[in-house]
């Protein structure tokens, strides 16, 4: 069994995968799990397709402890993210009458109509507890099982990262007792080939456990990422020290720009 908690990220939405729209929501938890403590090793990205997500779902908590999904969660025949959970989890959808009441007084509030399509959204898997939403109607679900544990957000980014840090971060945090950070820096080594730094530094790169380096290579640049794990964001930057010299020295022969990227 692994150490560590590890997270998995379910994108879904047909409009993600015809590239209407940038997938904000993936980068955005990606960077906020990572603060965190909390490893993230896969992300997939699926259409509005019952049977995909189905399989999406279940080989997500066969590799995770968490499976987080951002979409899907609307009142409009398309929205099925509750359903596909309800399949996985083998739980029916159930009726709440007190969460319909709380997403008709959301639509009050905001001089919205409430249209009859507007129940489905106070339908959860059976065991399964609604994640309020500050910043809109739709609420997520959180649904937990032998297996793991499934989160549903909804796809509006102010609306998903609203519920991100309010509840689901603090929910991780508390049931798999996450108490590090991860932090990185990146080295910018300017007008050197990819493959000029990697022979500089590939045994470090070899042997890495944590810290660990990773290399980005664009134009006229490339990044060098040092990425540690530790109990506190000041012993992941002393655990970085020490590599980053290396890394330095390594590459004071081969480029002569060695920047902190901000």
């Amino acid at each position: 069994m692994h150490g560590s908690m590890r997270a998995e990220l379910l994108m879904i939405g047909t409009e993600l995968l015809l590239g209407q729209i940038s997938d904000t929501n993936a980068t955005y938890m990606a960077r906020v799990l990572a603060t965190s403590g909390i490893d993230l090793y896969w992300k997939t990205t699926v259409g509005d397709n019952a049977g995909r997500i189905v399989e999406a779902l279940r080989l997500g908590l066969k590799r995770s402890d968490a499976v987080l999904c951002s979409g899907g969660l609307g009142p409009t025949a398309d929205d099925i993210t509750r359903e596909c959970v309800a399949t996985v989890l083998d739980a029916p959808l159930e009726y709440h009458e007190a969460l319909y009441q709380a997403i008709e007084e959301r639509f009050r509030t905001r001089n919205r109509p409430l249209t009859e399509n507007n129940r489905r959204q106070a339908m959860l898997p059976r065991g399964a507890t609604a994640i309020p939403n500050s910043n809109g109607t739709a609420p997520g679900i959180l649904a937990e099982s032998d297996a793991g544990v499934i989160i549903c957000m909804p796809g509006v980014p102010h609306e998903l990262q609203a519920m991100f840090e309010e509840t689901v971060i603090p929910y991780l945090k508390r049931k798999y007792a996450v108490q590090e950070t991860i932090y990185y820096r990146v080295l910018l080594a300017r007008n050197v080939g990819e493959s000029r730094v990697d022979q500089a530094i590939c045994d470090l790169m070899e042997t890495q456990s944590n810290p660990t380096i990773g290399l980005l290579a664009s134009p006229g640049v490339v990044r060098i990422r040092i990425t540690a794990k530790a109990p506190s964001l000041e012993l992941a930057r002393i655990m970085i020290a020490p590599m980053e010299k290396q890394v330095r020295q390594r590459l004071a022969g081969v480029t002569d720009v060695l920047e902190v990227e901000q």
